[in-house]
């Protein structure tokens, strides 16, 4: 992964382990746009990359007070990334998987395949949750996941900052996966979200 390291790496690193935001608002803005075009070139999802790179440095927050003892960040945040991302690909091909078994071990495959929600009861599910967003968050999700804008093109477009952005999508993402559940089975909600995700 050819990505250089941050001026002051070690500085940094220590400051973030003492809980510095500011500190981490730098690391991950340096960091973003290379991180974000390793991971596409093995999801090739836009939203799946976004998503993996949010949880990429949530875990680093989460373990901040280890980061001072760190030697090699780079290695570190690229073994992080990889594992996160194909935790994302084996949970997507365990969801297909799941779901042609479920219908080819069936002794009523029809019922079962009835019985499934389609794509278009799906996207109404999700248009559904998406309206009790709140309107920043609604016209953010709409931008990013309908019109396929940029981050930074929707900060334009909204008069925002692009750290605004993030913020509004990470929290709608959060309030979808939450509440889709409540409204279909568990077996539907993997394939719901996959669908989410990668379309």
């Amino acid at each position: 992964m050819a990505i250089n390291s941050i001026p002051n790496e070690k500085v940094l690193l220590s400051q973030i382990a003492e809980g510095d935001q500011r500190a981490f608002t730098m690391l991950f803005d340096f960091y973003y746009q290379s991180l974000g075009t390793y991971i596409y070139k093995v999801t090739e999802s836009r939203e799946a990359t976004e998503e993996i790179v949010q949880e990429v440095f949530i875990k680093i927050w989460e373990r901040r007070s280890t980061l001072g003892s760190i030697n090699n960040f780079k290695g570190y945040l690229f073994i992080l990334s990889k594992n996160k991302t194909l935790d994302h690909l084996r949970k997507a091909a365990e969801t297909r998987t799941s779901h042609l078994s479920l219908i080819n071990n069936s002794t009523e495959g029809s019922y079962v395949i009835d019985s499934i929600p389609s794509i278009e009861e799906y996207s109404l599910i999700i248009e559904e949750v998406v309206s009790k967003l709140p309107a920043q968050q609604q016209r953010v999700y709409h931008l990013s996941r309908h019109e396929k804008l940029k981050y930074d093109e929707i900060a334009f477009q909204m008069g925002i900052s692009k750290e605004t952005v993030k913020k509004h999508m990470q929290l709608a993402l959060s309030f979808l996966k939450k509440h889709v559940k409540t409204q279909i089975e568990d077996v539907a909600v993997s394939l719901l979200l996959v669908y989410s995700f990668l379309f």
